[in-house]
C-alpha cells in the first residue's frame, strides 16, 4: 500500500517511551505495521483562538494543495502520452521516490523558517501553490492548444483518396466484409486503414465516380458514415507546411514543459507534506495542551493490517478521549457504517495517499 497514517500521541514521561509502546503494540508479535518517527520542528505555538482558526483554515489548504499534487501527476501523465509507464521515475520529492521522502522527513527550515508564525508558514505555502496552480493552468492550456490543433490537422490529412469512410469501432469487421459489394464499381481490396483515435477509424476506399452516390447510400444503410474528399494540392501542402510546424512546436515544448511538471510537482508535494505536520502540530497542542508535548508517527499498513490495525490503535490510546473509543467501540458492532469518513480518532490522525494517478502504471 502506498497509504501511510501520520498520527501523534501525548508524551508519556518522555516521548521515546510513547514511540517504544506504539511500537510494541503495532510491530513486535503482530507486524500489523512498518512505522517511522515523523519528526517536527518546535513550532511558534501562538493562541488559543488563533490555533482554533488556522485549524479550520489547514484542512481547506490541504484539500487545496492535494488537488494540485494530483493535477500536476496526472498532467504529467497526459504529456508522456504513450511513455506512461515512466510517469512514476519522474514524480519525485527532492530528487527522492515520495517514501523515502515521507518517512525521511525533514522540515525545510531555509523555506520555512519556525520563527515565523504558523499562520505565517501557511500563506507562504498557499502564494507557492497557487502560483504553481495558476502556472500549470497557463501552461496545459498553450501545449493542448498546439496538440489538438496538431492532432485535427492529422486526421484531416489522414489520407488522398477519393472518398473517406469514418465508422465506429464495432463496425471494422461489418466493413471489410461488406464494402467491396454497397455498389457496383468498388476497386477490390482498396479499402486501407488511413487512421484511428480511441472511438472511431478512418478508411479509404476507391471506387469509379459513377457509383458514388449508390455507394454512399448502401453505406448509410449499414450506418457507415461517408465523407468526401477532393484532393487540392495547394491546401494539401499548406497542411502539411502547417503540421510540421505545429509538430516542431510541440517538440521544443516537450522537453521544457516536463522539466517544469518535475520540478513543480516535487515543490507541491513537499508543501503537502509540510501542511500535514503543521496540521499534526496544532491539532495535537489543541487536544493535548500546554506545553508542547508529543511524538508525530508515520505508520504504513498493509491491506490485510488495517482493520486490525485500527482496533489496536484504539485501544492502546482510547483513554485520549473516550466519547470517540465508545463511538469507534459501537461502531465495529454496526454493519455497513463507515466510520473512517469521519476520520477522527481518540489520537490524532491524518491519512497521507500516495497513490496520485487515476490509472495504474
Amino acid at each position: 500500500m502506498t497509504e501511510f497514517w501520520l498520527i501523534s500521541a501525548p508524551g508519556e514521561k518522555t516521548c521515546q517511551q510513547t514511540w517504544d509502546i506504539m511500537m510494541a503494540a503495532t510491530t513486535r508479535t503482530n507486524n500489523l505495521s512498518t512505522n517511522h518517527k515523523f519528526n517536527i520542528p518546535d513550532l511558534k505555538v501562538g493562541t488559543l483562538d488563533v490555533l482554533v482558526g488556522l485549524s479550520d483554515e489547514l484542512a481547506k489548504l490541504d484539500s487545496f494543495v492535494e488537488s494540485v499534487v494530483k493535477k500536476v501527476a496526472q498532467y504529467m501523465a497526459d504529456v508522456l502520452e504513450d511513455s506512461r509507464d515512466k510517469v512514476q521515475e519522474n514524480l519525485l520529492a527532492n530528487g527522492v521516490d515520495l517514501v523515502t521522502y515521507i518517512t525521511r522527513f525533514q522540515w525545510d527550515m531555509a523555506k520555512y523558517p519556525i520563527k515565523q508564525s504558523l499562520k505565517n508558514i501557511a500563506e507562504i505555502i498557499s502564494k507557492q501553490v497557487t502560483q504553481i496552480d495558476n502556472d500549470l493552468k497557463t501552461r496545459a492550456s498553450a501545449y493542448n492548444n498546439l496538440k489538438g490543433n496538431l492532432q485535427n490537422l492529422e486526421r484531416k490529412n489522414a489520407g488522398s483518396l477519393l472518398t473517406r469512410i469514418l465508422f465506429l469501432w464495432i463496425a471494422y469487421n461489418d466493413w471489410h466484409k461488406t464494402y467491396e459489394t454497397l455498389a457496383e464499381m468498388v476497386v477490390p481490396r482498396s479499402s486501407h486503414l488511413l487512421f484511428e483515435d480511441n472511438d472511431s477509424g478512418l478508411f479509404s476506399v476507391t471506387l469509379f465516380m459513377k457509383a458514388i452516390d449508390d455507394f454512399k447510400h448502401k453505406a448509410r444503410e449499414n450506418k457507415f458514415t461517408v465523407r468526401d474528399f477532393r484532393y487540392n494540392e495547394e491546401e494539401m501542402k499548406a497542411d502539411k507546411d502547417e503540421m510540421t510546424r505545429l509538430s516542431t512546436d510541440k517538440k521544443k515544448q516537450f522537453g521544457p514543459l516536463v522539466r517544469w511538471l518535475k520540478v513543480n510537482f516535487s515543490e507541491a508535494f513537499i508543501t503537502w507534506i509540510h501542511i500535514k505536520a503543521l496540521r499534526v502540530f496544532v491539532e495535537s497542542v489543541l487536544r493535548y495542551g500546554l506545553p508542547v508535548n508529543f511524538q508525530a508517527m508515520l505508520l504504513q499498513p498493509s491491506k490485510k493490517t488495517v482493520k486490525k490495525l485500527r482496533e489496536v490503535l484504539n485501544d492502546l490510546y482510547k483513554h485520549l478521549d473516550s466519547s470517540a473509543a465508545a463511538i469507534i467501540d459501537s461502531a465495529m458492532d454496526i454493519p455497513g457504517l463507515n466510520l473512517s469518513q469521519q476520520e477522527y480518532y481518540p489520537y490524532v490522525y491524518y491519512k497521507i495517499d500516495c497513490n496520485l494517478l487515476d490509472f495504474k502504471v
